[in-house]
């Protein structure tokens, strides 16, 4: 079952279900994937497991920015809202790694970039990106690579 047919099964889910909420989220992101694929091929298009995925990884990127600006400006109620949405989108992602995963994940493209500074971490990143593939987000990859290229 693909991406988008499990978005549109859990879409009738949530509607028999009368889950406002989840019914809510799902149609946002089937929204989404579908602007994506018009994007990309026009109005019949369709986007493979790992474009949604990326479609996936924007939104749940937008909700963390808007659960930090909530949190910053004082709107608990909004923030939580955010969490929850949070919740369902992660769903649909892979199992993130553990800390103790992703640093022997960087430290092993360290070693097979031959990378010895910063000024080398864009080699890194890319090897990382394409091997990680969704398993972690940009941000802790990206501070985890400074870090052992810093020591």
């Amino acid at each position: 079952m693909t991406i988008a047919e499990r978005i549109d099964s859990e879409l009738k889910d949530a509607m028999r279900a009368k889950d406002a909420g989840k019914l809510g989220v799902l149609r946002m992101l089937k929204s989404a994937v579908k602007y994506a694929a018009i994007e990309k091929s026009g109005a019949e298009g369709q986007l493979d497991d790992a474009e949604a995925m990326q479609v996936i990884r924007k939104q749940v990127k937008q909700r963390q920015d808007s659960i930090e600006s909530f949190e910053k400006g004082g709107r608990p109620e909004l923030a939580t809202k955010e969490k929850e949405e949070l919740a369902m989108l992660s769903a649909y992602l892979p199992q993130q790694m553990s800390s103790d995963e992703l640093a022997a994940a960087v430290r092993e493209a360290i070693t097979e970039a031959g990378a010895t500074s910063r000024a080398q971490m864009g080699l890194v990143m890319k090897a990382l990106q394409t091997k990680l593939a969704g398993r972690a987000d940009g941000k802790t990859l990206s501070q985890e690579v400074q870090r052992q290229l810093a020591g």
